[in-house]
């Protein structure tokens, strides 16, 4: 049988449009086979409408399964969705499939982040964002590609949460043709072409 989505998601797509990213789009691109407790626990879109309202041309309102970057690379392995790298591929945040849940993610860097190390950009998230892990920025931009064929961050990396295995801190993007790349760095650098990725603090 096919799903049937609740009021509350039904609600959320209405506000977000093409910034939704809900459960049909994840069973149809991602291959996901939600557990009826699963679909219980997306049931209701944990942000209120004013919340969504003020973010439905800035963020994608995303139904984040638990998949890990190297789930969802493997998913698209023959798409040139990633660019071509091993770096990562034993790397624990790579590996980490993380909890399910709605996340809202930022389609852009934090506006005013580029060209700041991790400090200064942290200075300039509000007291109810923070910085989301790799797997869901991952996650995001390359559902919103698959439902849209919208590109996010194609000119621009972002920070996100994790740290690798040497300390280093993981960004991604520069999401073009050649594919989604991600890398390391140190968050002591001045980079025009680094920002900050962001989302805000809603527990799920």
């Amino acid at each position: 049988g096919g799903f049937e989505p609740t009021t509350s998601q039904k609600q959320a797509r209405a506000i977000m449009g093409a910034n939704f990213f809900g459960v049909e789009e994840a069973i149809r691109h991602f291959g996901a086979n939600p557990s009826s407790q699963q679909l219980v626990h997306l049931a209701e879109v944990p942000f209120t409408e004013e919340a969504l309202q003020s973010r439905k041309d800035t963020h994608i309102l995303a139904a984040v399964f638990r998949m890990s970057i190297l789930d969802i690379r493997g998913l698209f392995k023959d798409q040139s969705l990633f660019y071509e790298q091993d770096w990562y591929n034993k790397e624990k945040f790579a590996k980490d499939k993380g909890q399910l849940g709605w996340q809202l993610v930022r389609k852009t860097p934090v506006p005013g982040s580029t060209n700041k190390i991790w400090a200064e950009q942290q200075a300039l998230l509000a007291p109810d964002e923070q910085t989301p892990a790799a797997r869901v920025v991952v996650y995001t931009i390359i559902g919103h590609f698959k439902a849209t064929g919208e590109r996010l961050f194609k000119d621009v990396y972002v920070r996100c949460s994790d740290l690798d295995s040497d300390g280093r801190r993981v960004y991604v993007g520069f999401f073009d043709h050649s594919g989604l790349y991600v890398c390391y760095g140190r968050d002591d650098f001045h980079i025009d072409s680094i920002g900050l990725s962001s989302s805000p603090k809603f527990e799920n």
